[in-house]
């Protein structure tokens, strides 16, 4: 089996997500120990919740053994090279998992790996979020073909994986994004060419949540991103997800957050703690699509 990598969504086809989100629900038990004996290498630049929880006990859970260690442990290009930190942690794992300020670095370990290397999140994407927003939209609508599908906030990291996996399921989803934090013309028709579905930037929120079936967002200000968070949150002002706005999306409508969520700011407390809101199943649900993800990384199949 020749190795396979997951940086984007789009390293894989629209049948093989299919594939991985039927082993996310599968028991746990039923997908083997395909990492037995063997190690995984978690490597954090920046620090995450239920990226390392979830990640450590789909390796466990595979047999295999989480290796968790810190940015400033390796300090790719300081200490050393990103390539030299990619062959040598080969020779002890069976894949190595980044979580990384640029994308970039996961490429470049990609590159110089000999063992599957999977980005547990980069500057420009997300994917391993996308996998449980999808996995858990699945569960809680049915079929995504013909969805609406609203983002409401800063077109980042997650808002990127999720407009990615949306089309290739046949979902349409919209962004409603200030002046200069949304989706360029370029990268909506590049969503759009992924699969059956759409991707399209409106004016407003209403505009995007009107008729959803599931209504996602994220903070305004990520990690790296503290010297502009003055200016972000003028600039977001009217772009919190409310009661009111939740109104207007379809009846069967959820919500959801990949988290940590703030209070007050991108989404008020009657809607994240509401009935509406998934965002628990959603960090569930990372684990689940973690495993299952790894799994077909190592030739588990439906």
């Amino acid at each position: 089996m020749s190795k396979r990598d997951f940086l984007s969504i789009t390293d894989i086809s629209i049948g093989e997500l299919r594939t991985i989100l039927d082993l996310a629900v599968r028991p746990p038990s039923s997908l083997g120990r395909p990492l037995d004996g063997l190690g995984a290498a978690l490597i954090f630049e920046k620090p995450s919740n239920r990226t390392r929880q979830s990640m450590e006990i789909a390796v466990t859970q595979l047999g295999g053994h989480p290796v968790y260690t810190r940015g400033e442990e390796i300090q790719f290009d300081v200490r050393e090279p990103v390539e030299d930190v990619a062959r040598t942690l080969a020779g002890y794992h069976g894949v190595i998992c980044a979580r990384v300020f640029r994308h970039a670095v996961v490429e470049r370990l990609a590159a110089a790996s000999s063992v599957p290397v999977v980005n547990m999140l980069s500057d420009t994407s997300h994917p391993m979020q996308a996998l449980a927003d999808v996995l858990t939209m699945e569960q809680v609508h049915g079929s995504l073909a013909g969805a609406v599908i609203a983002w409401v906030g800063d077109f980042n990291n997650v808002a990127r994986s999720l407009g990615e996996v949306s089309v290739m399921l046949g979902a349409h989803i919209r962004y409603a994004s200030p002046a200069g934090y949304g989706p360029s013309d370029a990268e909506l028709a590049r969503l759009g060419a992924l699969g059956p579905g759409t991707a399209a930037s409106v004016s407003a929120p209403l505009d995007a949540v009107s008729g959803a079936i599931a209504v996602h967002t994220d903070t305004w200000t990520s990690m790296g991103q503290e010297s502009e968070k003055a200016a972000r949150l003028e600039a977001f002002r009217g772009y919190s997800v409310t009661s009111d706005l939740m109104s207007h999306a379809d009846p069967s409508a959820g919500f959801y957050h990949c988290m940590p969520a703030y209070r007050g700011v991108e989404v008020d407390a009657a809607v994240m703690d509401g009935p509406m809101s998934r965002a628990i199943q959603q960090g569930h649900n990372r684990l689940h699509s973690s495993r299952a993800l790894l799994a077909f990384l190592m030739g588990v199949r439906a």
